[in-house]
C-alpha cells in the first residue's frame, strides 16, 4: 500500500522540513530554562553544543538505516525491523496521544498568544484561533503533501531569516561588554558533583529544541529517490540548526547578561528590544511564522507513522486509507488533528508536559538508534562510534529524569504500559 503513496518531495523540500520541524519555538523559550540550571555563558554555550553533537550522532545513525528502509512510517519502521511490532506499535502510540498531538496542541497555543501581541484575544479566542488554524493546515496537509512541504519551505525559509538577523544584531550591535564564553563558573553555593543532574535538566530543554529533525523519516516513501535525498535532508537539516542555535545563543549573550535570560519569560524580545525599539514586534512575527510553520509540518509529518500502523493491522484500519483523489492518509491526519483540539480544549496548555514528552521520545531515541547494530550489515568504526555516543547520552537524560523528575518519568512509564495492553488487544483481535 505504501506504493499508493505519490512521490512529490525533492531535498529542499524535505531539508526544510528537517529543519522547519526543529526550529519551533524550543528556541526562543528554552535558552532562559537552559541558563537557570547552568548560570554561566561557558556552560550554557557548551550545553548547546553537547546537544547538538548528539543531534548529529543520531541523524547520521539515522540516515544510515533510512537509506536501507526508505518507507512511510521512518522510527516506526526501524523499530518493526529491529525489535518487532510492540516496541514499533508503542512509539506510533506515543506518537499519536502524547508526543505529536500534545506538542501540536502546545504550539498552537504559543501561536495565539504571540498573536495577541497584535491582535488583542482572550483566552476563549486564543483557543479559537489554535483550533482554526490546525482545521486550515490540516486540510491543506489532506489536499496534498506537495502542498504542505511548500508550506514549509517558505516559512522555514522566512524563520530562518529571521534568526539570522537576530545573529546579526546581537554579534554587531550587542551591548552587554561583561559577556565572557570562557566563564565556566557554576555557583558559589553548589559544588561541581551537582553539575551533572544540572547539566542532564539542561539537555533536556536543549533535546526539546534540537528534536524534530527525525520527522524528515517519516515521509520518505513520498520523496523522490529516497535512499539518497533522506539521509542528506536530515544530515544538512540537523547541522543549519545546530549553526543557528548556538549563533543565537551568542547573539543573546552579546545582547543581555545570562541573569536576565535565566528569568526572562521571552528572551528572543527583551534581547532585540534592548537596540531595537520594535524588535519585541518583529520577534513576535517572527515566532508566529515559527510555530505556524512548525505546526504545519507535524501535521503534515507524523500521520505517516499511523498509516504504517494500519497498514501492518495493528492499529485502526481507518488509517491506512488512502484519499482516492489527493494520495494522501488522509483519515489518519483528520484523527490526529481531531485528538489534538480534544487535548486543546480539555486540557488548555501542555507547558508541564514538556519533561514527560522528552522523557518517552528519549527512550524510543535510544531504542532506535540501537537498531543500527541489528539492520546494518556493513557497519563502520565511525557509525558504531557515534551510534554509542548516541545511545550513551540519550540513556543519561532518560535515567537523569527519572532521578529529578521522577513524576513525569513515572507517568511515561505507566502511559507506555497502557500502550502495551492496547498493542495486545489489536493483536488478539487481528
Amino acid at each position: 500500500m505504501n506504493k499508493q503513496l505519490k512521490k512529490q518531495i525533492s531535498l529542499y523540500s524535505l531539508t526544510m522540513i528537517a529543519i522547519g520541524s526543529s526550529i519551533g519555538s524550543g528556541i526562543f523559550r528554552t535558552p532562559s530554562e537552559i541558563a537557570a540550571y547552568l548560570p554561566s555563558e561557558g556552560l550554557m554555550l557548551s550545553v548547546w553544543i553537547i546537544g547538538g553533537f548528539i543531534a548529529i550522532c543520531g541523524a547520521l545513525t539515522f540516515a544510515k538505516i533510512s537509506a536501507i528502509f526508505p518507507h512511510a512510517g521512518g522510527f516506526y519502521v526501524f523499530l518493526k525491523e529491529g525489535f518487532g511490532r510492540l516496541p514499533a506499535f508503542l512509539y506510533g502510540w506515543s506518537m499519536l496521544v502524547v508526543i505529536n498531538t500534545g506538542s501540536l496542541a502546545a504550539l498552537s497555543l504559543v501561536f495565539t498568544s504571540y498573536l495577541s501581541s497584535f491582535v488583542p484575544l482572550t483566552e476563549n479566542m486564543q483557543l479559537i484561533v489554535a483550533i482554526i488554524a490546525i482545521t486550515l493546515l490540516t486540510i491543506m496537509n489532506v489536499l496534498g503533501v506537495k502542498l504542505g512541504s511548500v508550506f514549509a519551505s517558505i516559512f522555514t525559509s522566512a524563520k530562518l531569516t529571521g534568526i539570522l538577523i537576530i545573529v546579526i544584531i546581537g554579534i554587531l550591535f550587542g551591548i552587554n561588554q561583561n559577556a565572557d564564553f570562557f566563564n565556566t563558573d557554576f555557583s558559589e553555593n553548589q559544588n561541581y558533583l551537582s553539575l551533572i543532574p544540572a547539566f542532564g535538566l539542561a539537555l533536556i530543554g536543549v533535546s526539546f529544541s534540537y528534536g524534530g529533525y527525525q520527522h524528515a523519516t517519516f515521509i520518505a516513501a513520498e520523496v523522490k529517490n529516497a535512499d539518497k535525498i533522506v539521509p542528506k535532508a536530515m544530515i544538512l537539516g540537523i547541522l543549519i540548526v545546530c549553526l543557528a542555535y548556538l549563533t543565537i545563543n551568542i547573539a543573546y549573550l552579546k545582547l543581555i547578561p545570562i541573569g536576565t535570560i535565566a528569568v526572562s519569560v521571552s528572551v528572543a524580545s527583551e534581547a532585540v528590544s534592548t537596540v531595537w525599539n520594535l524588535g519585541g514586534k518583529f520577534i513576535s512575527f517572527l515566532i508566529i511564522l515559527s510555530v505556524l510553520g512548525t505546526i504545519g509540518i507535524y501535521i503534515l509529518t507524523a500521520p505517516r507513522i499511523y498509516f504504517a500502523m494500519a497498514d501492518d493491522k495493528i492499529f485502526f484500519k481507518k488509517f491506512a486509507e488512502i484519499h482516492p483523489i489527493y494520495k494522501t492518509p488522509f483519515w489518519a491526519i483528520i484523527f490526529q488533528s481531531i485528538w489534538t483540539i480534544i487535548l486543546l480544549v480539555f486540557w488548555k496548555t501542555f507547558s508541564n508536559l514538556i519533561t514527560y514528552v522528552v522523557f518517552v521520545d528519549t527512550i524510543f531515541f535510544f531504542l532506535t538508534a540501537a537498531t543500527y547494530f541489528f539492520l546494518i550489515k556493513q557497519k563502520t568504526l565511525f557509525g558504531i562510534i557515534g551510534t554509542i555516543i548516541f545511545m550513551a547520552m540519550s540513556a543519561f537524560i532518560v535515567i537523569n529524569t527519572l532521578i529529578e523528575k521522577p513524576q513525569q518519568a513515572i507517568a511515561g512509564i505507566i502511559f507506555l504500559g497502557i500502550g502495551s495492553i492496547l498493542y495486545f488487544l489489536f493483536k488478539n483481535k487481528q
